[in-house]
């Protein structure tokens, strides 16, 4: 009889102090309190002590306060989520529960099992709890980052770090958060540092060198995407920056192999392959081979209709490619633009003798002057020939007419590969002034071709 009663005595003394230490205790102490008890008995024995007891009263608060322990230290994020919400809970009702304790205990469950709205609810209620808290910060901001809110989630990271300044997660995180928000240049240092303790990261080493490209450090980070042409997740990705690198300084033959050893690239995704090759099909325009254009444009159609101006460049090209005076006419170099246009005079005023007088070249124009003897007429002609394929509007026209005033000529013809607006062709009427557009200048074109 007297063993029992010290018995009862002994374990409601236990309870007591647990209870005293629940009630007040900071978070520290209580989870000393459970470790010591979890490591004396031993987990399966405690598990099976406390499941004997919920199944009595499953509102048993010891007995889920080191269920939670245990499933915590395990990452058995289910069992803690449905624990810590029910001691959650029970919180609002139980003073002997450490409310903030388990705040932050189920918040970080919800993040676990990816329950983002949720674990944003109870991680900022935690955090009102114990806002200097590193966990309730940390995981309140990693919450709003998974959200897409880089800019109130770097509020937290900036707080978690104040409270623990060489945490690398942390760092980490507020990198990310500047990367996100395009902010280039304040993510930079904080990648640095992180990437001194993970070198090997990759992520990070992609992020770091468009970081760099974005700041002027072109050299640095063309190292990098170099380095990481091989890896299979951010290989492709690196040799289209390199490529577009190269692009940009006209090293139109190494851009080329960038993008090539891109393709080569085994599970290289659709969209960045669309990017490639929609890269690699301007590089090669740009060097004038239109075939292997047209190859990859042809690729990007099968693959995926209405893909930027590809349809466009389709049906540009394709022209172009049967017509080789066309090309030069769009894409030579000017000498050889001048001798076309002069050509393009001699075909149009086949029946007469032209004298050229003056040829004066801009930026996007050919003008040239010169005189017409036919038999039935002379006169003086100033030619002005536009390289572009778009619609041009009357203020061309009007400039030119008064370009034609100025040389005292007695007629004006105005060419493009593109059209002239209604406008425009309001304009000339009753001025010396003709319009020759795409149609007409094809024919002009092929005539050319046929006299070889």
């Amino acid at each position: 009889m007297i063993v029992s009663v010290l018995i009862a005595i002994i374990v409601a003394a236990l309870v007591l102090v647990i209870l005293m230490g629940i009630k007040g205790s900071p978070k520290g102490k209580k989870e000393k309190g459970v470790s010591d008890k979890i490591q004396k008995k031993g987990k399966s024995s405690i598990i099976r002590e406390a499941e004997k007891k919920l199944s009595h009263d499953p509102k048993h608060i010891p007995s889920l306060e080191l269920l939670g322990k245990i499933y915590y230290e395990e990452k058995n994020w289910d069992k803690v989520y449905g624990i810590y919400k029910t001691l959650f809970e029970l919180s609002t009702t139980q003073i002997g529960i450490n409310r903030a304790f388990v705040t932050l205990y189920y918040g970080i469950a919800c993040f676990e099992l990816d329950k983002i709205d949720e674990s944003l609810n109870v991680l900022m209620s935690a955090m009102k709890q114990e806002p200097e808290s590193f966990d309730a910060n940390f995981y309140l901001g990693k919450a709003l980052y998974k959200k897409g809110g880089f800019d109130k989630a770097i509020v937290c990271f900036r707080k978690a770090k104040l409270i623990k300044p060489e945490n690398i997660e942390v760092m980490e995180f507020i990198a990310l958060c500047f990367y996100q928000m395009k902010k280039y240049k304040e993510a930079l240092p904080f990648l640095k540092r992180v990437l001194d303790d993970k070198p090997d990261d990759k992520q990070l080493l992609f992020f770091a060198a468009i970081s760099m490209t974005e700041c002027g450090m072109g050299d640095k980070a063309l190292k990098i995407f170099m380095h990481l042409r091989p890896n299979a997740q951010f290989g492709a990705q690196s040799c289209l920056e390199a490529g577009k690198m190269h692009e940009r300084v006209k090293d139109f033959q190494t851009a080329i192999q960038d993008y090539s050893i891109a393709l080569k690239l085994e599970n290289v995704n659709e969209q960045t392959e669309l990017q490639i090759r929609y890269r690699l099909a301007n590089t090669y325009l740009a060097i004038n081979d239109i075939a292997k254009a047209l190859d990859h444009l042809r690729f990007i159609q099968s693959k995926k209709s209405g893909y930027k101006d590809v349809d466009a460049l389709v049906m540009r090209y394709q022209e172009l490619r049967q017509n080789k005076n066309l090309q030069t006419y769009l894409m030579a170099g000017t000498s050889d633009f001048v001798a076309l246009c002069r050509k393009l005079i001699s075909i149009y005023h086949s029946e007469g003798f032209v004298k050229i007088e003056d040829v004066s070249v801009a930026s996007e124009t050919v003008e040239i002057i010169c005189h017409v003897e036919s038999p039935k007429w002379t006169a003086k002609e100033i030619f002005r020939f536009y390289r572009n394929q778009n619609s041009m509007g009357d203020i061309y026209v009007r400039e030119f007419h008064t370009k034609l005033r100025d040389t005292k000529c007695d007629l004006g013809l105005c060419v493009t590969m593109g059209s002239f607006s209604d406008s425009a062709h309001k304009y000339i009427e009753g001025r010396p002034i003709d319009l020759i557009e795409k149609d007409q200048l094809t024919k002009l074109l092929k005539k050319i071709n046929l006299l070889g």
